[in-house]
């Protein structure tokens, strides 16, 4: 059975956990990260040197980085909705996998972690995440009018990868703009049980 090691309040370990259920594996899940300070533990370390989650054991293979997990998960049960066999479809979600962690996950990380402090405890570049995440929103929001789901009108590995990220940005107490496609795009996924369990919604 498929091991998934990483907490369940990671957003990358979300993304996991989404695919998994989506696809109905039988996996278990094993704490690590962060509150349960284990990521840098000798045993950890040999499996994933990043001491980061999450990590997924199947057997001998042993994946890290989340968007590669879920390239594997989706290309090992020949999932081709989720992961296109054509070129020019494949591309598209591989793009905005891509443009997650290229370009939003930076601002998401630090507004996540000062958004929980009080205003005076910020970091001084608090105002400027905000304002850049805003602007990174917003460019999926324009490329979303007129599009079912992220990558065109399929669900996709696309909408696995940024549904826990986005969902959790859309929440933020910071000034957004309105975003009407995105709210749409978070409710059709929240309808869905398996984001359900990996948001713990």
């Amino acid at each position: 059975m498929l091991r998934l090691l990483g907490r369940n309040t990671s957003g990358n370990v979300q993304k996991v956990i989404f695919l998994l259920e989506e696809l109905g594996v039988p996996y278990t899940r094993e704490d690590y990260g962060r509150q349960f300070n284990n990521t840098q533990d000798a045993a950890y370390l040999k499996l994933n040197p990043n001491g980061k989650v999450p990590t997924l054991v199947d057997g001998d293979v042993v994946i890290w980085e989340s968007n590669t997990i879920l390239r594997y998960l989706a290309s090992k049960h020949n999932k081709t909705a989720l992961y296109p066999a054509d070129l020019a479809k494949r591309t598209e979600v591989e793009r905005w996998m891509d443009w997650l962690l290229a370009s939003l996950n930076y601002h998401y990380v630090q507004v996540f972690k000062d958004s929980k402090k009080p205003e005076n405890e910020r970091a001084a570049t608090f105002a400027a995440d905000a304002k850049e995440l805003a602007a990174q929103l917003a460019i999926l929001e324009g490329a979303m009018a007129g599009k079912a789901w992220v990558a065109g009108s399929d669900f996709t590995l696309a909408d696995i990868a940024l549904g826990p990220i986005v969902h959790r940005c859309l929440d933020f107490p910071v000034t957004l703009p309105a975003l009407p496609h995105l709210k749409t795009w978070r409710a059709k996924l929240t309808e869905r049980p398996a984001f359900k369990k990996a948001a713990g919604l």
